[in-house]
């Protein structure tokens, strides 16, 4: 639900700021994002014994540094509309429409033996040549029995499992016989 209303303050804003406005403020929410993984940065936000003043000039402290009118705008109104708790969505929202806009976009590549450099830089300018993106890989080591490649944004995971291959081999290899 918090995405979807997200969505429609990112409309609104995509409308009225150009690309360098919005990375901007897509970096000033997700700093201001992270606060919310603070349990006591939850307690007096969600608390009902705290007005709205009082939350307002908190958040306001948070994005002061911004200097920007269109932040603090928009900090009135969600404060004002009790939608504080849409700001982690509303920056993860934000990356995810600048990741489009860019096309630059993240992914992770798993498995459990180490993955040479080369290889990972192989995948990376492959994948953007593939995608007409600009795609960094990041590489995690990990109990995968072979290869996935995951960039989440494009919704792109490609995995190469050696089980996998074995049982297709040792079916291919009984059919023949």
């Amino acid at each position: 639900m918090e995405e979807l209303i997200a969505k429609r303050y990112i409309k609104a804003l995509k409308q009225s700021a150009d690309v360098q406005t919005m990375e901007n403020m897509t970096v000033v929410f997700s700093a201001l994002a992270e606060s919310f993984n603070d349990a006591a940065f939850i307690q007096i936000i969600d608390n009902p014994m705290v007005s709205k003043e009082q939350k307002l000039e908190i958040l306001l402290a948070a994005v002061k540094p911004a200097k920007s009118e269109i932040i603090n705008t928009l900090i009135k109104l969600l404060v004002e509309k009790n939608r504080t708790s849409i700001i982690p969505a509303l920056a993860e929202g934000m990356r995810k429409d600048m990741a489009d806009t860019n096309k630059t976009y993240s992914g992770v590549v798993y498995s459990d033996s180490d993955i040479d450099a080369k290889v990972i830089q192989d995948l990376t300018s492959g994948l953007s040549k593939k995608f007409d993106s600009n795609i960094s890989l990041d590489f995690i080591k990990d109990d995968f029995n072979g290869i996935k490649v995951d960039v989440e944004d494009l919704g792109i995971e490609i995995n190469f499992s050696k089980t996998r291959i074995n049982n297709q081999i040792i079916e291919h290899i009984v059919k023949a016989i």
